[in-house]
């Protein structure tokens, strides 16, 4: 359950955060789907709202998703089928309690602006449950599909981070690949903490 309780070696950040992340305690979440799918690649995926509902109401710190644009059979493993942001808005509406999270976001595959917007979206529309993980990628691919590079994905992802930090500023400055802010644009809405939780949580 999320706790409100101030703490004092962790930054005091969204809901979320401060629910998962306290001195002395240990935190257990669970990593969507929340199902068995042994004998296929794909889960089903019926009762998925309902099992969501069921881990918030037993108190579980988290639902952990993933960010999986394509089945690649070699990989063997084809997360929880909906997009993750998409997938978010539909927990935000009916869950309670339990901390929302990503593990992880894809940056080189998305431009950063989108993924800014659509976190900072969920993470007010949730009432400040957002935990937004974010990685390089790791299935090579997916990225001639999207017709990006594999190699270089280490730079893009660097630039994606300063990127979406900036965005949680009021009309920010900043210049990168990605695209320029110039100061005279602002992006809406902005995270409920004033800024968006970001951990690295795979290869980046």
């Amino acid at each position: 359950m999320l706790d409100k309780t101030e703490t004092t070696s962790f930054p005091r950040m969204n809901r979320a955060y401060n629910a998962v992340f306290r001195p002395g305690h240990m935190s257990i979440g669970l990593v969507v789907p929340l199902e068995s799918y042994m004998r296929s690649a794909v889960p089903d995926m019926t009762r998925h709202i309902a099992r969501a509902q069921l881990a918030d109401a037993l108190g579980f710190s988290a639902l952990w998703l993933r960010d999986v644009p394509f089945n690649v059979p070699s990989f063997g493993d084809a997360g929880q089928v909906f997009d993750p942001f998409v997938y978010l808005g539909a927990l935000a509406m009916t869950t309670r309690d339990i901390a929302l999270c990503v593990a992880s976001i894809v940056l080189p595959l998305r431009h950063p602006a989108h993924v800014a917007k659509a976190a900072a979206s969920a993470d007010v529309l949730s009432g400040g449950r957002l935990l937004l993980g974010i990685a390089s990628g790791d299935r090579p691919e997916e990225y001639p599909a999207l017709n990006m590079s594999f190699p270089d994905r280490g730079a893009r992802f660097r630039e994606s981070v300063d990127y979406i930090r900036a965005l949680a500023r009021d009309f920010p400055q900043l210049e990168t690949a990605q695209g320029t802010l110039a100061g005279g644009i602002d992006m809406l809405p902005k995270p409920s903490a004033g800024r968006l939780p970001l951990l690295i949580t795979g290869g980046s």
